[in-house]
């Protein structure tokens, strides 16, 4: 579900020109998607690591980045001590990364179709980068099999070294753009239970936020029960009271996660964090939250 097409954020300006990088994400997004089929999402919850609980493209990076630093390593210990050991676990090293970098590829691409501006630049840049170096080091690879053992060096020192770049510019989106992050990590609850509405003031089916202490809160009345979870999205930070009732959950209206009113937990992506979830309670007349 495209961030621009629901995110008021982005200020609804229609360019005349797309940028690249938007058109590439409406394409991916789309077939991401497929027109909302079930199938579809089970993929990308799978993806996303919402199953997880964190990014998988987080745990996966790890593989290819540290196969390939131990291919340096055995690189070099066969440049100095010239011995076929040390040239077949370069070798084996250099494949497990490959492969490892094909789930990081997938899983980012896929994290990738939900980021927002200015992380959308930079997150392809990223992407194109790992891309490329992965395409280095599968050549290195290629020539080592072919016997030319200097060439497959040269390639995969080539590879690190845009690895390495790539890399760093997968932290400055997680620490500077916070992609990937908790949004509502630091909001602060109370400890105990404190007024926040009347009661009369909350309509039934209708997500309604309140403010205590600067966290939104998110209320919803449904039949006789109450629900109470932090109003922040926990994906991309988008307002969960403009969102949409699902039953006993709510559709994040930026991209399309759902999770639970009962106990805040993800039941669809590209989320993977739950909502901090609230006690409730209705005394004299006040609507009052905890957390839990």
């Amino acid at each position: 579900m495209s961030y621009l097409a629901n995110n008021p954020a982005s200020g609804g300006r229609a360019r005349s020109t797309p940028a690249v990088e938007e058109q590439l994400q409406k394409l991916l997004d789309k077939a991401l998607y497929c027109g909302g089929r079930p199938a579809a999402q089970r993929i990308r919850n799978l993806l996303n690591g919402t199953w997880l609980g964190e990014p998988l493209h987080a745990v996966l990076t790890d593989l290819p980045v540290g196969a390939w630093s131990v291919a340096m390593v055995f690189d070099g210990l066969d440049i100095l001590l010239p011995r076929s050991d040390f040239a077949r676990a370069a070798d084996a090293s250099i494949a497990i990364g490959v492969v490892g970098a094909a789930g990081a590829v997938l899983t980012g691409a896929t994290d990738w179709s939900d980021v927002n501006p200015p992380a959308r630049r930079l997150g392809l840049i990223h992407g194109l980068l790992n891309v490329s170096g992965t395409a280095l080091f599968f050549t290195s690879l290629v020539l080592r099999k072919r016997e030319s053992r200097k060439y497959g060096r040269i390639f995969a020192f080539l590879g690190y070294g845009v690895m390495a770049f790539a890399a760093h510019l997968g932290g400055k989106l997680v620490f500077e753009h916070r992609v990937g992050v908790d949004r509502t990590d630091g909001e602060v609850f109370p400890d105990e239970f404190v007024p926040v509405l009347s009661e009369s003031e909350l309509e039934s089916e209708r997500p309604t936020r309140v403010i205590h202490g600067g966290a939104p809160i998110l209320l919803v009345r449904r039949g006789d029960r109450l629900f109470a979870i932090a109003e922040t999205c926990s994906h991309f930070g988008a307002p969960l009271s403009e969102g949409k009732l699902v039953g006993d959950s709510i559709v994040c209206p930026y991209h399309a996660s759902k999770f639970a009113l009962e106990d805040g937990r993800v039941l669809d992506g590209p989320a993977v964090h739950p909502q901090p979830c609230l006690e409730i309670r209705v005394r004299d007349g006040q609507i009052e939250v905890r957390k839990t």
